[in-house]
């Protein structure tokens, strides 16, 4: 969330970013409401000290016997109180429209960032590995859902069959590798210094307004039916209904909501895996084949809560870690900066990692790092202290990363590692996970 007064002293700048970031925010909506709100507040302290001062009065008439124009001081009280009653209902309503404004803006882009309209304009900032050449070795690869199920170790149709389309089923060889990725992922990161934790796949309307995706993102959520509280939040949220997590960053994020951190114990390093759920509500269309665009997914996550001066050099290093994992099994893929166009809601500069897929004979998103800066830190009231250099508190900034997307790492080893028999040779690094495996060949 924005912070309000930012935009009522820098409209200019914040209408700059919007457009930059092709987003419609109503930047002069906003000022129009807020100096609404603000017109109003002197007013009600106005009326609040001539009704004391009534109040006053009507004591000291009824002591002095006095009582017809203590009748008049108590109507003239009366009649304040209505005007307090009207002028604090309008603020609300204000407020209401006010919060409903901020919870819908996106995050300012960070000065480094470069300025564009979409994908295109994404710069490359490296590159790692090699592409293997097939044509070479005197074969076509196939691609990972053609060569998943002529395995055994994919199933798409009775994935269908279980639930609908966009669901995968893994089997044998499919199921281990899956799992071995998750081990071995997390092995990475705590060896790096994440705290790992288990989470709940449900969570509930704050947890996501903190993250930011609600009400924004409320169409690609999956949801549990509920009579709720009958509150109705922005964007015709319910209040107390659960949602199914869209990414363990949702809960790693909101751990410490409401809560006030030490300075000392920053940054915080934290990871966790779990099964993801999207209903992906505007893909139609898109990767409609394999495993790269489903419904439910496996992912590890890198979460950072860091303080502000920190949080660019957090950034950099929690790329390095998702590119760790790529480079440890093999995989070519390249680094590109999202630009302004492309970045994420509530990002103020993103990172993604694509890796190399036959299929595409292109490279595919497998991880995307974040700094938030303190976005998501005031939606969630996320702060720290440091009594050695301020007093109070303040709020602290947030990072997240993929580290990374299992069944988009698993689709990239099953099409990179592939031979010409129709085997998959198991990176090396995965096989104490798997028992010493090396091969997975049809069954």
């Amino acid at each position: 969330m924005l912070d309000a007064k930012f935009i009522r002293e820098n409209p200019e700048i914040v209408r700059a970013v919007m457009q930059s970031r092709g987003s419609s925010w109503d930047v002069d909506e906003f000022l129009s409401l807020d100096e609404k709100r603000r017109a109003i507040i002197p007013q009600v302290e106005s009326l609040q000290a001539q009704r004391n001062t009534a109040s006053k009065q009507i004591g000291t008439l009824m002591k002095e016997g006095k009582r017809e124009e203590a009748e008049v001081a108590k109507n003239k009280v009366a009649g304040i109180k209505d005007e307090i009653a009207s002028l604090d209902a309008q603020r609300n309503e204000i407020d209401a429209q006010v919060h409903h404004l901020l919870a819908t803006a996106p995050n300012l882009p960070d000065a480094s960032v470069t300025v564009g309209q979409s994908e295109d304009d994404n710069p490359e900032i490296k590159r790692w590995g090699t592409v293997r050449d097939f044509a070479a070795e005197g074969f076509e690869p196939q691609a990972h859902w053609d060569l998943g199920p002529a395995l055994g170790i994919v199933d798409f149709e009775r994935a269908v069959k279980l639930a609908e389309s966009r669901f995968v089923l893994l089997a044998g060889a499919g199921a281990a590798l899956n799992r071995a990725l998750i081990n071995f992922m997390l092995a990475v990161h705590l060896d790096a210094g994440y705290k790992e934790w288990w989470l709940p796949v449900l969570a509930n309307t704050d947890t996501l307004f903190g993250s930011g995706n609600l009400p924004k993102f409320e169409d690609d959520l999956y949801k549990t039916q509920t009579e709720g509280d009958g509150n109705e939040l922005e964007g015709g949220v319910t209040a107390g209904r659960l949602y199914l997590t869209p990414t363990a960053e949702v809960t790693l994020t909101s751990l410490h909501r409401d809560e006030v951190l030490e300075a000392k114990t920053l940054p915080r390093y934290y990871t966790a895996y779990t099964p993801c759920f999207r209903e992906e509500a505007g893909s139609a269309g898109r990767d409609t084949r394999g495993m790269i665009r489903v419904h439910q997914f496996d992912k590890v996550e890198m979460v950072k809560l860091t303080r502000p001066e920190e949080s660019f050099e957090e950034l950099e290093k929690m790329t390095l870690q998702a590119e760790t994992i790529l480079e440890l099994l093999g995989l070519p893929y390249r680094r590109i900066e999202l630009c302004t166009g492309d970045m994420g809601f509530a990002s103020a500069k993103t990172y993604d990692l694509e890796v190399w897929l036959p299929s595409y004979n292109d490279y595919k998103e497998i991880s995307s790092c974040s700094n938030c800066t303190d976005f998501q830190a005031r939606r969630a009231n996320l702060k720290y202290r440091d009594p050695s250099n301020f007093k109070g508190s303040r709020y602290l900034h947030s990072l997240n990363g993929s580290g990374l997307a299992v069944g988009r790492t698993l689709a990239a080893i099953i099409e990179n590692y592939q031979n010409d028999d129709g085997s998959v040779t198991v990176p090396e690094v995965l096989r104490p996970y798997l028992r010493g495996i090396e091969l997975i060949v049809p069954e």
